[in-house]
Order: structure tokens, then sequence, then C-alpha cells
């Protein structure tokens, strides 16, 4: 890649392993030419709701001082993974990364990035074991949120987190006509509003997906769309910050992108690949 940025990346202030200085360094010892921090939202729902609260306050308080510190070596973002599901105050950050993680069904919230029995428990007992259900439920949630939001999502996160164990696991099957129905339906729902998506390796880096986020089909669509988009590995571990960045420029070409979107002092800009 021409220009190195990595915009998706957690520190131990929610679930990452690392300190925010010991990225920005692994940052540069890589090469990269900015880096963005997107710790996760608070989720009033999750049983580290406390912890994630507290750990916010405490990341927009360290990652201001970076910026400042590695100012004219590096450029630092300060960023939030925004979980659709749980609002909070936006103007603290420099962007929005909007993810799905959970979805309501009725009085609970349904958590979907989890292992694979408790993906498979979650599809019994809410869908009938159903998994194209689960699935649509997904899909339209995510286009409902985002659609009815005030708020400004500047990227959406790992489109389809619903097929986390596509590689491994057949929950539902990703080539029929029902399930890309959904997808592609959801997806020009949302676009409607956000115009940049991300191509996220975090799958790969974490051995539940031999390929990116999204699936070929859907990034084909979105370059059918105009939409931009941009490479993130998710990273919760530093040592993992660039990983799989060639198999998603891979992605990206065989489905007619040359360009990305990188985050600037002026707001996201396309650059070649």
């Amino acid at each position: 890649m021409k220009y190195l940025q990595n915009i998706h990346t957690h520190t131990i202030c929610s679930d990452g392993k690392n300190q925010p200085e010991e990225i920005v360094k692994k940052a540069l010892e890589l090469g990269f030419d900015t880096i963005g921090f997107s710790e996760h939202s608070p989720m009033y729902f999750s049983d580290v709701y406390n912890i994630r609260l507290e750990g916010n306050e405490i990341y927009r308080d360290v990652i201001p001082k970076l910026k400042e510190k590695y100012k004219g070596i590096i450029d630092i973002y300060m960023g939030i993974e925004l979980e659709l599901c749980a609002m909070i105050d936006l103007s603290p950050y420099d962007y929005v990364l909007g993810a799905l993680h959970y979805f309501p069904m009725g009085e609970d919230i349904v958590a979907f990035d989890r292992s694979p029995e408790e993906v498979k428990g979650a599809i019994d007992k809410y869908f009938c074991g159903n998994g194209i259900l689960f699935a649509k439920r997904f899909y339209e949630f995510f286009a409902e949120t985002v659609t009815g939001m005030k708020e400004k999502i500047d990227v959406v996160a790992h489109y389809d987190l619903c097929a986390k164990h596509r590689d491994f696991y057949n929950f539902f099957n990703e080539d029929s006509k029902e399930y890309k129905n959904y997808a592609l339906e959801a997806l020009h729902a949302i676009g409607e509003k956000v115009d940049i998506f991300e191509i996220n390796t975090g799958g790969m880096a974490r051995g539940y997906r031999k390929t990116p986020y999204p699936a070929s089909f859907i990034v084909k669509e979105l370059k059918n769309m105009g939409k931009g988009v941009i490479l993130g590995s998710d990273c919760h571990d530093m040592n993992y910050l660039n990983f799989g960045f060639d198999d998603g420029v891979e992605l990206l070409k065989s489905n007619g992108f040359n360009s990305v979107m990188i985050l600037t002092p002026d707001g996201f800009k396309e650059t070649g690949l």
C-alpha cells in the first residue's frame, strides 16, 4: 500500500492487550503513516459496562496526550467503535466506526460476536435453529438502526459480522439468493447514510475466518455503489496491527477497487492502493 494506516485498533482501555503508546511505537516500527484508536463504546447491557465506562474515560485522557507527544512524528486519531445498540455522546471523537455486535429480541439483547457454540445457542433459542432467519434479523436491524440515526457514522465496520464463522460452521448458506438479498438490501439502505465501509481482517487475525469481512459479493456491490473503503485489522494485539492487509488489498483489487480512503486532518481522503 502507498499509505499505511489502521484506524480500527483496541487497547487495554477496552478489550485489547496493549497500552496505547505500545501500539503507537509498533506503528512507527512497521512504517505506518498514521494510526487511529477506536475503543468500544460502553454498552449498558454488557456485564463489563462499568469497566468499559471507566476505560473510556482513561482513553479520552491518554490519547490526546499521545497526539501531542508524537506531533510531527506520526498523526494519531481518537475514534470510537460505536455499538449501535448503545448510543453515546460522539462529540469527543475524531471519527466513528459503526458496528453491530448485538441486536434486541423482545426484551433480550442477543450477542452473536461469540463462540460457535454460543452463536448456535442463540440461533436455536431465538430462531428455532433457522440460521437464515438469524442473518435476516441481523441485516434488518443493522439497516433500521443506521437509517434511523441522527448521529453521523463515518465508517461501517465488519459489515457481515453475522458470518463470522463462515469458513468452519454452516449456520446458513452464504451463497443462497435469500442470504444475498438480505445482505444487499440492507447494504443499499445503509449506503444512503454512510459512504465508507471497512475491509476488516480481524477475523483472520483471530482464526475465525480465512478471508476478510465482508464477503466478495458485498465488496463488489460496494464498488458498484461508488462507496469508499478503508482497510483495518480490528487490532486487539499490536503484533497484528497490519495483519492480512495483503489479503485485503487482493480482495479490493479483484472487485475493481484501486484506492482506499484514509483519515487525514481534513477528513477522509482517497489514496491509491
